[in-house]
């Protein structure tokens, strides 16, 4: 869980989380970062992001879960959406898509996507997101996956069955977490 008064989602591979040294990366076809806020995230997530990187051609990968119209209204979901080619084209705290007019809600409700805190990358690309600066967009909506995207970076979307346990945002999140921890177990995923 990140404070208010911290910037949260730092660059992937700084502090806390350990990485190995740049000379050691080539060492790896692909690296997983399933994210601390994530502590239910399932198997499917995990594999879906990886196949993006070793099955569909992309450097980065992650995943996200089909979810009802009501995470659109909560900041605090990361919503994606995704190209025909299943290649990212934002991720935001905002509505996204937006759902304008009422006539258009059975193309709303396949498309909405609710992001999963877990990336898979190959090490150059993992190598080239820590190398680039901070971007406005990841300031302003405080998401690190809009920097690589920024940059030009293909990011491809696994979607996998949900609807989520949930990460830990809010400390709400945390008192479910903790009250949920004992029934979770990894035949979830």
């Amino acid at each position: 869980m990140t404070t208010r008064s911290r910037s949260a989602c730092t660059r992937p591979g700084a502090k806390p989380s350990p990485l190995p040294p740049a000379t050691r990366l080539g060492e790896y076809d692909v690296i997983v970062n399933v994210q601390g806020d994530e502590p239910f995230v399932s198997g499917a997530a995990v594999r879906g992001a990886l196949a993006q990187v070793t099955e569909h051609g992309f450097s980065l990968g992650t995943a996200a879960a089909r979810a009802s119209r009501e995470v659109l209204a909560n900041p605090d979901a990361v919503k994606v959406v995704a190209a025909d080619d299943g290649a990212a084209m934002y991720f935001s705290r905002a509505a996204i898509p937006y759902p304008r007019d009422a006539a258009d809600a059975a193309e709303l409700d396949a498309r909405v996507l609710h992001h999963v805190g877990v990336y898979a990358y190959t090490p150059d690309a993992l190598a080239r997101w820590v190398a680039l600066p901070t971007h406005p967009l990841e300031r302003i909506e405080r998401l690190e996956q809009l920097r690589p995207l920024a940059a030009g970076m293909r990011i491809g979307v696994a979607v996998v069955d949900g609807p989520l346990r949930g990460g830990i945002d809010t400390e709400a999140d945390l008192d479910r977490a903790h009250r949920e921890w004992m029934t979770f177990t990894p035949s979830e995923s």
